[in-house]
């Protein structure tokens, strides 16, 4: 026997049969839309760790370029790399900040560049996204020219 129901002005058939089958139809999407939004929620933290990286590279390639000396550009770039990724919110499980500071070492009047790469581990396991690992490894490389006609040491 079917019934007949109103709703909103217009007449709905409903069947005997389908009771519950909106419940079964909730659990069984429920988890699919739950890694989904997981999945959402990994590809912003991603997106966000190499900005991050990026802009911490940049920055640390920047400061070693104005520094005056080779050790004195790397200290530079590792200090304002830790501080960029700190302003940016991106706590890295490890962080490694390499600079090739080479070309201070050339003779003034040569252009030179120098190179500054930022590798971080971004923890991405507390998310429970199954096949993923713990840690993924943002990695990013900038560079900067140096002065040509000031001294170099």
């Amino acid at each position: 026997m079917m019934m007949l129901r109103r709703v909103h002005g217009f007449r709905c058939r409903r069947r005997e049969g389908e009771r519950g089958s909106a419940a079964v139809e909730l659990a069984m999407w429920t988890p699919v839309m739950g890694l989904f939004i997981v999945a959402i929620i990994f590809g912003g933290r991603v997106a966000v760790g190499h900005q991050a990286v990026q802009t911490a590279a940049a920055d640390a390639a920047r400061a070693a370029s104005i520094a005056r000396t080779a050790s004195s550009a790397r200290a530079a770039a590792r200090t304002y790399a830790a501080a960029t990724l700190a302003n940016e919110g991106l706590a890295c499980v490890t962080t490694n900040v390499a600079v090739d500071v080479s070309a201070f070492s050339a003779p003034v009047g040569t252009p030179g560049v120098v190179r500054a790469t930022v590798v971080c581990d971004v923890a991405v396991g507390d998310l429970g996204l199954p096949g993923v690992r713990g840690t993924m490894r943002v990695e990013a490389t900038m560079a900067s020219p140096l002065d040509t006609y000031r001294q170099r040491r």
